[in-house]
């Protein structure tokens, strides 16, 4: 039995940066995102049967140690609630740079999430998809779902609680695009899970952020149902800001941003200074790589702006995608 699905990454506007329980990838605050279209992408071909042993490849190369680890804490979790003991097979492969801040990880292991879901036909909803995505990836809970999505942060100990929920489907906001800019598409020195494992110790502006998160939260929450363009770039701003400056401040520091995506900062800044307003917002994850959110009729000052910084290498734009698709199921 085996299953082939597709998922793309979510952006995050507001960040997933920091965990309460580490084990069952339970974050200290609630995030929101936009899952893209289909122009990034993930697919995953999942099949069960009687094989000598479990494996998997992503991009053609076989994964041992955690990456192998991480693909089985869904692919068993899946298993147990089926009962059954079937080796798998599972190849996976990124239409887009891997692990260097576009979300692969999120598009990833929700691709995996949902074609276990259906290879082994477990009929989850989508709180159970999530939850599963969630055991490799936290933010990989969002990406099961379209459109926009708060991954609530949850209280349960259990993390029953802890899961994605649609705020609107990609057809609420159809102008609305990322253009994302390749700085550098190699592998980060240092991962996202380590990386706000040491944030949440030693960073004394991290406790800082934490407290203003509940504000900004509602305030994106209002800019996405009212299509509040303004808002929604500033918010994005100003929040990607935080992160980073509670990765810099760091024990020893984390600086995921280099030179050029500072350029691209002073390069979207001043482009919204010229227009007189916010016409476009960057977002930095944990890589150097930008998403610059705007409006369809603001793409071509958008990516001209992007090209005038030297070190761009290539960019891609996105619209809202509707969430993850099932090719093949036999």
């Amino acid at each position: 039995m085996h299953s082939i699905a597709e998922a793309t990454p979510n952006i995050a506007v507001i960040k997933y940066w920091g965990q309460r329980d580490s084990k069952l990838v339970l974050p200290l605050n609630s995030s929101i995102s936009v899952t893209m279209d289909f122009s990034l992408r993930t697919r995953t071909r999942v099949e069960f049967g009687d094989f000598k042993k479990d494996r998997a490849f992503l991009n053609k190369k076989e994964l041992s140690g955690e990456g192998l680890s991480r693909v089985m804490r869904i692919i068993n979790t899946a298993r147990n609630m089926k009962g059954e003991r079937w080796k798998v097979l599972v190849k996976s492969e990124n239409f887009f740079p891997t692990k260097a801040g576009f979300a692969s990880s999120a598009s990833g292991f929700a691709a995996l999430a949902v074609a276990a879901d259906a290879a082994l036909n477990l009929k989850l909803k989508s709180p159970g998809l999530s939850m599963l995505a969630r055991l490799s990836s936290g933010s990989a809970s969002r990406s099961v779902l379209g459109g926009f999505v708060k991954w609530n942060a949850g209280e349960c100990n259990d993390g029953l609680d802890s899961y994605a929920v649609q705020l609107a489907p990609a057809s609420h906001w159809k102008e609305l695009r990322n253009v994302a800019a390749v700085v550098d598409a190699h592998e980060k020195a240092v991962g996202s899970a380590e990386g706000m494992q040491r944030t949440v110790k030693t960073s004394p502006l991290f406790k800082k952020r934490l407290k203003e998160l509940p504000e900004r939260i509602a305030n994106m929450e209002r800019a996405i149902k009212k299509k509040d363009a303004h808002s929604f770039f500033s918010l994005t701003m100003e929040e990607s800001d935080s992160m980073h400056a509670s990765m810099a401040d760091t024990k020893p520091p984390l600086h995921y941003m280099n030179d050029v995506s500072r350029e691209i900062v002073a390069a979207i800044n001043s482009l919204n200074k010229k227009e007189g307003e916010s016409i476009c917002g960057y977002t930095f994850d944990a890589g150097p790589n930008a998403h610059v959110y705007t409006l369809q009729k603001h793409v071509p000052a958008v990516k001209k702006a992007l090209k005038s910084v030297s070190g761009v290498q290539k960019l891609f734009v996105c619209g809202v995608g509707s969430g993850p698709r099932v090719l093949e199921k036999g």
